[in-house]
């Protein structure tokens, strides 16, 4: 009888660990929470995008609600998302981009072809302001308020309805 049950012993093993997989292949990383929400902005020193000898800090994320968007020229879903942000900034949020692990010169390209809605990009071409955020892809926005805290953290494209149901009423949370 302990024979038998010892010969069950890698089928058991093999079944935990098919239901372990299958549980972690359905997770939708969209959805994940971002460990930074309700903490600082990380601090940073990096060069705008614009300007390579103008260096801007993380003082920049204090005095206002500014959304940060990461992105990149190499990023398809980024050039998807542009008429959204452009609309926002049409709607008074203020935008601060992240040129994420590009090229200068590429993301200058991006900015004059789709529309520019950022008061300042800032160039992050090793991508090391996006590791501190924990950004794994473009594009991913986080909410900072007025102190410089990380309110809301939206992975992936901003869609015309996330616009209105989402993104503005956090900001407007945030503004009072």
């Amino acid at each position: 009888m302990k024979r038998r049950l010892l010969l069950l012993l890698p089928l058991a093993g093999f079944l935990v660990l098919t239901v372990f997989l299958y549980r972690g292949l359905s997770i939708n990383p969209a959805e994940r929470d971002s460990a930074l929400v309700e903490r600082p902005f990380p601090a940073f020193s990096l060069t705008t995008l614009g300007d390579p000898g103008r260096t801007l800090d993380d003082s920049l994320m204090q005095g206002q609600v500014t959304l940060v968007n990461v992105w990149g020229e190499w990023c398809p879903t980024c050039k998807q998302e542009m008429p959204q942000l452009l609309e926002l900034a049409d709607r008074g949020v203020r935008l601060v981009g992240v040129d994420y692990k590009d090229t200068r010169e590429k993301g200058r390209e991006f900015l004059a072809e789709f529309g520019n809605p950022f008061e300042v990009s800032l160039f992050d071409p090793e991508g090391s302001l996006g590791f501190d955020l924990g950004v794994y892809g473009a594009p991913e926005s986080f909410l900072v308020d007025a102190e410089g805290v990380i309110r809301y953290h939206h992975t992936g494209y901003i869609s015309p309805r996330d616009v209105e149901q989402v993104i503005l009423p956090e900001v407007t949370k945030w503004q009072d």
